[in-house]
């Protein structure tokens, strides 16, 4: 590019995807659905037992049970693992070194089932409980995924069992084509799953998806919705989309398949979230549902909270996990969604 040329959408687009892999996150949120705590619970589930139940898409690491346990390759259909965490240190001086050591982390992965039996190994391990099912979003590698459905589910206090639906991101930068067609291509194993769980006899299925996460988990509901009907997501309890990384347009048409269904959603939504800026500069400049009015959104008939006069971060799109206010929102929808 000469000095005097003018700057591609392409050259924009790596550019800003440069920037975002190097800044912080944090931020603040407001917008009407924040009150108090939902709940008085001091210490989550997992804190006393630290076990995460995983499906996955992913391929399993060889040699298997060894980190990085699960690869950025597509796999052979789901595998389910039973994932073993290593708890933050509470005290003090384990507060202040978790800013270096990461907090949660991997301690083993001892479990691994494959193949057809994958969903079913997974409900009859959440049997007769409430699962919160964490589905993450672009550039996220197994660990990572991993750490953020631990904080989710510890941040909130959850009760329950804490799952997570992890699909094959590359976990790199310009790699955003990839990570796409890779959630949508874990669509039917993400079904297959919805539906052993919704057929087990237990609790509610509360779904937390970030980013392009919630691509795959509106469609997989949609889908599962056409192939099943209506009552196929009764066992579904809060959904919640954080930050939706999903075409406006392609977000109202879904909206509009799930029925009554989509009284459950709640959007936590941001018009300052400049990781979605940028994915709307390289999807043509469509606007990202996360970062739509609230007026358009709650037009849908979903609920909305909306966090653009409150982000203090410089990109303000992982909120649901960086500040605690946004994480009453979620302990709250899981709350209504119990009938709480």
């Amino acid at each position: 590019m000469t000095a005097n040329a003018a700057p591609t959408r392409r050259g924009l687009a790596r550019l800003g995807l440069s920037a975002l892999a190097s800044l912080s996150l944090g931020g603040c949120l407001g917008g009407g659905l924040i009150g108090d705590s939902a709940g008085p619970e001091k210490q989550s589930a997992l804190d006393v037992s630290p076990v995460l139940l995983v499906a996955t898409t992913r391929r399993p690491a060889d040699p298997a049970g060894r980190p990085p346990y699960f690869t950025d390759q597509r796999g052979r259909g789901l595998a389910f693992a039973t994932v073993r965490l290593a708890a933050p240190d509470r005290s003090l001086i384990g507060k202040v070194s978790s800013v270096v050591t990461g907090d949660w982390r991997i301690a083993s992965a001892p479990r691994v089932v494959t193949g057809p039996e994958a969903a079913t190994a997974f409900a009859e391990a959440a049997l007769g409980r409430d699962v919160l099912l964490y589905v993450h979003g672009y550039r996220e590698s197994f660990e990572t995924a991993a750490v953020s459905a631990a904080q989710l589910s510890d941040g909130i206090r959850f009760r329950g069992v804490s799952g997570l639906f992890t699909w094959p991101s590359a976990g790199k930068t310009f790699d955003y084509g990839y990570d796409r067609e890779s959630a949508l291509w874990s669509r039917d194993a993400f079904e297959d799953l919805l539906r052993a769980l919704a057929t087990a006899q237990g609790g509610r299925i509360h779904l937390v998806a970030h980013s392009m996460g919630t691509l795959l988990t509106l469609e997989t509901l949609r889908m599962l919705r056409a192939d099943a009907g209506e009552a196929a997501l009764d066992r579904i309890g809060a959904i919640v989309l954080a930050a939706p990384d999903i075409d406006i347009d392609l977000f109202t048409n879904g909206i509009e398949r799930l029925g009554t269904a989509a009284q459950k959603i709640t959007v936590i939504s941001s018009t300052n979230d400049r990781a979605l800026e940028l994915s709307s500069t390289i999807a043509g400049g469509v606007v990202r549902a996360g970062a739509a009015d609230r007026s358009r959104l709650e037009a849908l008939g979903v609920r909305v909270a909306d966090a653009s006069d409150y982000g203090s971060g410089l990109i303000n799109h992982d909120l649901f996990l960086s500040n605690v206010e946004v994480q009453q929102v979620i302990k709250r929808a899981v709350a209504r969604a119990d009938g709480r």
